[in-house]
Formats: structure tokens, C-alpha cells, sequence
């Protein structure tokens, strides 16, 4: 009796095999719940649009701004017409506005480009303006650039004639010599741009006034400009601009 008594007491009655080696809690992380609505694309509709990136060299959307308007009524022509105006060699951009197949020569906007371009200068085009407006628009440039030209041939250079490097509009900020005209009685100029050309690596400025001309008599709606293109006031424009008054 007392031998199977000893034997029964030796074990623990504890069965501690079957004790767990790690914690009784679950520590596992719960997902937090998501909303399953996107919020950032859901605001982006009652954000005004981010403006586009301009380029420094002709104040235009790096990316052409081809795509219609939501406001548009008529569909508008997204072609482009190139100039005559060669583009300086050493002009840097990452943009294909300015740039034809061989990156040689400015090109205009198109009408759709143009388009959008007074929209957001927040003035208010019409489509049916843009079959005029634009032809209008690059025969005017030409014309500055055909002044510039003959301003050059006092600067004939062996390295090729001169190229354009970058235009600005600066319609707000009169010249001095427009501010004096006016002072005189006569008409104030409706725009202003300066162009600066690149002669043989140099960057030289010139100055463009902007002025309605005399009308036509037979054909008064015809549009009539006046340009008025000079060296920008500097030690040789100022030189230039006396050896052409004096005929040097």
C-alpha cells in the first residue's frame, strides 16, 4: 500500500507541457479602418487650377496649352505657323512652344493656344476673333523683326546675322519717349514689348511701341498699326541712334 502510495506522489498532477511558451494576449496590430472615398481627388474640384509653367523666353506655357476650353462654343484650330524669325542657338528650354523640327526658328501660337493665352490673362476672347486675330498677330511680328533687321546692318558680323533670343510684353510701363510724345498731345501706345537679339553671342535689347495707325479710307475696318522699333536707351543704343539720325 505504502509502496503504490510513493510511486503515485513522485509527478506533479500539473501538466506543464501544455503550457504556452508566449504571451496570452495577442498583441497582433489592428487595421485601421479606411475611408474608402479618395478626398484628394474629391477637393481638387473646388481648387481654382494651378497655373501653367511660363517660359521665361516668350511668356508662354512651357507645355502648349492645346487642349479647348470648357467655355468654348466653337472648336478652334490647334495649327501653327513658322516664322521667319531665327531662334538664338543658345536658347535653353525644355519646351517644344517655341521650337520647330530643327529648333531654328520661333513658331506662333495656334489659334487655340492663343486663345487660352487671353483667357488667362483674364480677358475675354471670342472664337469667332481668332481666324483674324492671329494672322494678325504674326504679321505684326514680322514686321518688328524686319525693323530689327534693318537696325542690325549697322552691326554686319562675320559669325551670321543676328537671332532672337527672348521677347516681353510690357504694356503697363511706358517708355520714356512714348511718356514724352505724350506729353506733347499725341496718342499713347496700346503695347509695348522688348525684344532682346542675340549678335554674336551678345544680348542686345530693343524697344518696340505698339500705336494705331491712319486708317484706310476704302477699307476703314482694316486694322492699321504703327511700330515704332529702336535700341533699347543704353550707351549703344544711344549711338546707334544717333548714327542713323544723322544718316552715319
Amino acid at each position: 500500500m505504502s509502496s503504490n502510495s510513493n510511486s503515485a506522489g513522485s509527478s506533479c498532477p500539473v501538466d506543464h507541457s501544455s503550457r504556452a511558451s508566449t504571451c496570452p494576449v495577442d498583441h497582433t496590430p489592428v487595421e485601421q479602418p479606411v475611408c474608402p472615398m479618395d478626398h484628394s481627388t474629391s477637393l481638387k474640384a473646388f481648387l481654382p487650377p494651378s497655373p501653367p509653367q511660363l517660359d521665361p523666353h516668350n511668356q508662354m506655357p512651357l507645355v502648349p496649352e492645346q487642349t479647348q476650353s470648357t467655355t468654348q462654343t466653337q472648336q478652334l484650330s490647334t495649327s501653327r505657323t513658322v516664322s521667319s524669325i531665327p531662334r538664338a542657338d543658345r536658347y535653353e528650354a525644355n519646351s517644344s512652344c517655341p521650337a520647330h523640327e530643327d529648333a531654328s526658328m520661333w513658331i506662333y501660337p495656334s489659334e487655340q493656344m492663343f486663345f487660352n493665352a487671353m483667357k488667362r490673362k483674364s480677358w475675354n476672347p471670342h472664337e469667332t476673333d481668332m481666324k483674324t486675330v492671329v494672322p494678325i498677330h504674326n504679321a505684326v511680328n514680322e514686321r518688328c523683326w524686319q525693323h530689327i533687321l534693318e537696325w542690325e546692318q549697322m552691326h554686319r558680323t562675320e559669325c551670321g546675322g543676328p537671332k532672337l533670343l527672348k521677347f516681353e510684353g510690357k504694356a503697363k510701363e511706358l517708355t520714356p519717349k512714348a511718356r514724352f510724345r505724350s506729353w506733347l498731345g499725341y496718342q499713347l501706345p496700346f503695347d509695348r514689348h522688348d525684344w532682346t537679339v542675340d549678335r554674336c553671342g551678345k544680348p542686345v535689347r530693343y524697344v518696340i511701341d505698339f500705336y494705331e495707325g491712319k486708317r484706310d479710307g476704302k477699307n476703314p475696318l482694316a486694322p492699321s498699326f504703327y511700330l515704332d522699333v529702336r535700341p533699347a536707351l543704353t550707351v549703344e543704343g544711344a549711338w546707334d541712334r544717333v548714327r542713323r539720325f544723322v544718316g552715319a
